[in-house]
């Protein structure tokens, strides 16, 4: 059994990390078109459907992180990358009850954000994940019951920036964004 000093200690220790993720978020249009697509479904009981505002692709998890860090993590992650498009297959059941909108491929352009931010990722310190990259929208937990009304419409995202977010823990958690990175083409030497 924790003390109540040990209790505050670990509360405090929590509270000075920030567990951080970086992910492709969909736009307000993007976002509508999948909200429409959950509202549709029937639900079983004890099924999560993801709320609409936390549907996003993550790149890459990078956990608790020292808030004293925050702003040396943030400015190390910025890259140059080109806008891209990617599109979305229908939806999956994968293991475990995740019901999920796998990316139909891998555009060229994400292979090499995904790349580029493990190598920042690398630089910074920072953990990296070791699986394979599997790109897709989480739209629901413990669904393996899930009837869905529709399949949905072929879709695709346009990828103008990703972002830096942070997982709010305790009561209904939810995200906040640390920061987004606008797409930014490199310079070229005329030469």
């Amino acid at each position: 059994m924790k003390t109540p000093y040990a209790a505050a200690a670990e509360h405090s220790r929590r509270a000075a990390a920030a567990r951080l993720f970086l992910a492709l978020w969909p736009n307000d249009d993007e976002r509508a078109a999948l909200a429409t697509f959950c509202a549709d479904a029937e639900w079983p009981p004890g099924c999560s459907p993801v709320r609409s505002e936390r549907l996003h692709l993550t790149l890459h998890f990078i956990g608790a992180l020292e808030r004293s860090r925050l702003s040396e993590v943030s400015a190390g992650l910025e890259l140059v990358f080109s806008p891209f498009r990617i599109g979305f297959s229908p939806a999956e059941l994968w293991p475990r009850g995740l019901l999920v909108l796998p990316a139909k491929a891998l555009p060229a352009e994400l292979v090499r954000l995904h790349t580029l931010l493990a190598d920042a990722l690398y630089r910074l310190r920072l953990p990296v994940e070791k699986r394979r990259f599997r790109p897709h929208v989480t739209l629901a937990r413990r669904a393996p019951a899930v009837i869905l009304a529709k399949e949905a419409a072929p879709m695709d995202w346009q990828i103008n920036d990703y972002a830096l977010v942070e997982s709010l823990l305790g009561g209904a958690g939810g995200y906040r964004m640390v920061r987004r990175y606008a797409a930014r083409l490199a310079a070229t030497s005329d030469g």
